[in-house]
């Protein structure tokens, strides 16, 4: 069985165990066993090579001792020169190719998913997610309710159009009172998690480096959904950087501590930060193409956490009950799911979705995804930490959730607190963000 706090996805561990990685990943999919085989060939290789090679360097000690007791004139010094040069070549040879399987192996294990808590239910997708807990009435109309985007047109806050003529599809501007609710809501979020939650806020770069996404687990796997500046030159001058606009403040927040070793009496760090998120949705074509459900560009604000291994669980449910207080201060109703296997992220071990509800729509929507990701990501971006002095370092575990998604809260808001003549009542906790502002009327 799996330890607490053990290297899942450690090379070691997964051949020593690969029928036990099998089945644990089998959990996730026929897609997530797949490349196993491949790990363990490479593995095979690996090992194959290393052997040979410190053979091959052992023989080449006991050559050189025998090049230095040997008459330079004779014939068994020519002939253990010539041993030499050829052991050296070979060996050139295979270091060249420990060099590429160690990248091979690397690159595979990247692509393979987290190994599940064993909390998490067997289920194939969204279906299979249970329901946890429910919270807040969902409001009873004496009318057909509006959508976010009916209600934003008529008041005069949302416009798709010119965002499309700026930008193309899946973008919005906010105007007016649209436009400061956007920034009430982020102000909120971050006072709230920093006053009332203990978080230290963060205002983080959103260009980052390759590596940083691929600390987080956004590279390779999401190579696609992300947005990538490309190199440039101007002039003489020329910029070789890889830099992502961040899918999420996840990113930058989190490798904050990547390459540093922490002091376990800090533990647990709590982070909150806001950034605009931008994503391609190269994953979800043709979905939520109306309205702001889903944009290339969003605001969203999200809380990291990071902690001792076996703090991880409790500090899940700490995490989460932070992103739902946000629901509970604006009088949204939503519910709590726990993801199943078949539905959970590529690097989480546990999630719990919260969904709100809109009326607009008939239905819950995700609206914050809180992770446990064990030391999957402390793995890749190498954030440790140490007990004690001298200790050996330990790979921390880290959280992360949206605390929350600006864009899908406003739409909550509009839609659950909308009144019969299209204006909104603007919840008593975002008044004071909003000049004492009470209701969104409609545009004259």
């Amino acid at each position: 069985m799996l330890r607490a706090g053990q290297a899942m996805l450690d090379l070691r561990w997964v051949l020593d165990h690969l029928e036990e990685a099998r089945t644990q990943l089998a959990r996730r999919g026929a897609e997530a066993t797949a490349r196993l085989d491949r790990i363990a060939e490479l593995g095979a290789r690996r090992r194959s090579v290393l052997v040979e090679l410190e053979s091959l360097r052992a023989r080449r000690n006991d050559v050189s001792a025998a090049l230095a007791n040997a008459d330079k004139q004779s014939e068994a010094f020519a002939q253990a020169r010539a041993d030499m040069r050829r052991l050296g070549e070979r060996i050139a040879e295979l270091e060249a190719q420990a060099r590429q399987v160690e990248a091979d192996v690397e690159d595979e294990l990247l692509r393979v998913p987290n190994l599940l808590d064993p909390s998490v239910p067997d289920g194939r997708d969204a279906q299979g997610n249970p329901v946890v807990r429910s919270w807040g009435e969902r409001p009873a109309f004496g009318f057909a309710p509006r959508d976010h985007v009916e209600l934003g047109t008529r008041l005069g806050i949302l416009d798709f159009e010119r965002a499309a003529k700026i930008s193309g599809a899946r973008f919005v501007v906010l105007r007016g009172a649209g436009a400061r609710l956007e920034r009430a809501l982020i102000q909120f979020m971050l006072d709230l998690h920093a006053d009332e939650h203990g978080y230290t806020e963060i205002w983080p770069p959103v260009l980052v480096r390759d590596e940083a996404m691929r600390g987080t687990g956004q590279l390779p796997k999401f190579a696609a959904d992300a947005f990538r500046i490309a190199p440039f030159t101007q002039g003489e001058q020329t910029d070789e950087r890889t830099l992502y606009l961040v899918p999420t403040a996840e990113v930058p927040v989190t490798n904050l501590h990547a390459d540093e070793i922490l002091d376990a009496d800090r533990l647990p760090l709590a982070y909150v930060a806001y950034t605009p998120c931008f994503r391609s949705e190269a994953g979800a074509a043709g979905r939520d193409t109306r309205g702001m459900i889903r944009q290339h560009q969003f605001d969203k604000v999200e809380l990291v956490r990071f902690c001792r291994p076996e703090d991880g669980p409790a500090e899940l449910e700490r995490l989460t009950g932070h992103a739902e207080r946000v629901l509970q201060r604006l009088g949204l109703p939503y519910r709590v799911v726990l993801l199943c296997a078949g539905d959970t992220g590529f690097a989480s071990r546990k999630t719990y979705d919260l969904e709100v509800w809109l009326p607009g729509q008939g239905e819950y929507r995700e609206i914050s995804s809180c992770s446990w990701f064990g030391d999957f990501q402390a793995r890749r971006a190498r954030i440790r930490f140490r007990r004690a002095r001298g200790a050996r370092p330990e790979l921390a575990h880290t959280l992360n959730g949206s605390g929350l998604a600006v864009g899908r809260t406003l739409i909550a808001i509009l839609e659950n607190h909308q009144q019969s003549d299209g204006s909104v009542l603007v919840p008593e906790a975002l008044r004071p963000y909003l000049g004492g502002m009470e209701r969104l009327p409609v545009a004259s």
